[in-house]
């Protein structure tokens, strides 16, 4: 490659489910001869991200995010720290002003940036990189088989008219993939939340980017990496999984967020179990469980009799929780098998531990995607957003995941109104399907290392995820070169 410096401007979007990859990214592209990278967030964003910014060539713009214009309490600068449903359109409309205080900053910017790799939803970057005649490429985080469902509903309207609870079948894919209305994320299946505006521009942004960027890897879905670049005119780049981007246990434990558990704690305990033994559940950063729902995740941990790490994330019912948990006796009960995390977990570090079995999975794209990379089937519980298309992806495409038969969303804010959707019995079922000893146990686990080393390898130097990084690359320096 030429000598001269590219430099990438990255926009993630302000949750923590899409700037960690995104943050992985830059690590990656940081790493490659004569690239130079600029992550633009916010300074709340840049402090809890930041923790590698001594270590690696890229940096931060920070843009003041617009709390109090936006009517948002003081802090509010990541969709987890929230505090009601009823404030999501002004947080919203805050990332839209972003565009505003980009443009004051970027001419602080030197060298002027190549390209923009912005997320999905930071829309107005398209505008953006329209003005400055900038090529903009999409990173949505997710899958080619995501992104050709997605745009397949989008352009024939199959579900319409359906009936909620009817299957119909997803046109234009390799295999067939069965959905119902109510199984579908927001785009198509509204909440009361209304953020059809706010997703209508993602979409007509999506359709005028450059290129796309998938945090995937070719050999888990070549069929719809295929499909997808051509529908893309071979824009595509699968470069994933980034989460394989970490070095050591440090880098980890402290992915995306202080862990609430001391490192070499959880270790400690990890340690102690047998192989393959215990279930890790986890419903990563939005999830927020009702406390009934919760309570027979809970009891079907316990009763199948395997050790367990589970992570509980219910900061708006936190006292009915923890009463829950000491006046009923569970915690006690369970104490020499169970491990309960209050908080953000180092998921990255306990699922490559040897100890773990089985990974009980709300089938968000990130944790999806690093239970792949560990080798670990999965018990699919999915809730909202694209996780009932990636669960899809898992149990019946892949092979290496027990859906514990959850049959509609929970949207965020709504979870009240659903009470429980599966009762212990079905989610003590599917857990010990996946980590029985039997003929079909045996087959899914192998399948499931199977595909991990093929993650690993496709990151390694010479592998498709490196080479798509390359020639990535390359593209942006021929684009530029053809701008001079």
């Amino acid at each position: 490659m030429a000598t001269e410096t590219l430099h990438f401007l990255l926009v993630p979007h302000i949750g923590p489910g899409h700037t960690i990859p995104m943050i992985d990214m830059a690590k990656l592209l940081a790493k490659q001869p004569n690239v130079m990278v600029t992550i633009a967030t916010t300074p709340l964003n840049a402090v809890r991200y930041g923790v590698t910014k001594a270590e690696l060539p890229f940096r931060f713009l920070e843009l003041p995010f617009p709390t109090a214009e936006a009517g948002l309490p003081e802090g509010c600068e990541m969709t987890d720290k929230i505090p009601s449903v009823d404030l999501v359109p002004n947080f919203l409309a805050a990332i839209d002003m972003l565009q505003q205080k980009l443009e004051e900053r970027f001419g602080m910017l030197k060298p002027r940036p190549n390209c923009i790799i912005s997320d999905k939803y930071m829309s107005w970057t398209g505008d953006f990189a329209d003005k400055h005649q900038i090529p903009r490429i999409m990173f949505d985080g997710m899958s080619c088989f995501n992104e050709l469902c997605y745009n397949n509903l989008y352009v024939t309207k199959v579900f319409d008219g359906l009936p909620e609870s009817q299957p119909f079948v997803v046109p234009g894919l390799p295999d067939k993939i069965e959905l119902t209305r109510n199984q579908l994320p927001p785009e198509f299946n509204p909440s009361s939340i209304d953020t059809s505006a706010f997703r209508q521009r993602a979409r007509d942004a999506e359709v005028k980017a450059y290129g796309v960027v998938i945090n995937s890897f070719e050999e888990l879905e070549q069929e719809y990496v295929h499909e997808y670049k051509k529908l893309r005119k071979g824009k595509v780049w699968c470069i994933g999984p980034l989460s394989l981007s970490l070095n050591n246990d440090s880098e980890k434990s402290q992915r995306g967020n202080v862990s609430s558990i001391n490192e070499d704690q959880c270790l400690k305990w990890l340690d102690s179990k047998k192989p393959e033994s215990v279930v890790y559940s986890c419903f990563g950063s939005l999830v927020r469980v009702n406390t009934p729902q919760l309570i027979e995740l809970g009891l079907a941990l316990e009763a199948s009799n395997h050790p367990f790490i589970w992570v509980i994330r219910s900061d708006t019912r936190e006292k009915e929780v923890e009463e829950w948990l000491s006046e009923s006796g569970f915690e006690e009960r369970v104490k020499d098998r169970g491990l309960i995390i209050r908080g953000w977990a180092p998921q990255v570090l306990i699922l490559s531990h040897p100890s773990i079995g089985g990974f009980l999975t709300h089938c968000g794209w990130n944790s999806t995607l690093e239970s792949v990379c560990a080798g670990i089937p999965m018990i699919t519980w999915p809730q909202f957003a694209e996780q009932f298309i990636n669960e899809k992806l898992v149990v019946q495409v892949l092979g290496i995941g027990v859906s514990v038969g959850v049959d509609s969303v929970v949207h965020v804010g709504e979870e009240e109104r659903f009470g429980v959707k599966v009762k212990r019995e079905g989610v003590q079922k599917a857990i010990e399907k996946v980590m029985e000893c039997g003929i079909e146990g045996i087959e899914r686990r192998n399948k499931a290392k199977e595909i991990g080393k093929m993650a690993n390898d496709a990151i390694k130097e010479g592998g498709s995820s490196s080479l798509n990084l390359r020639l990535l690359i390359q593209d942006i320096l021929h684009y530029a070169k053809l701008q001079m």
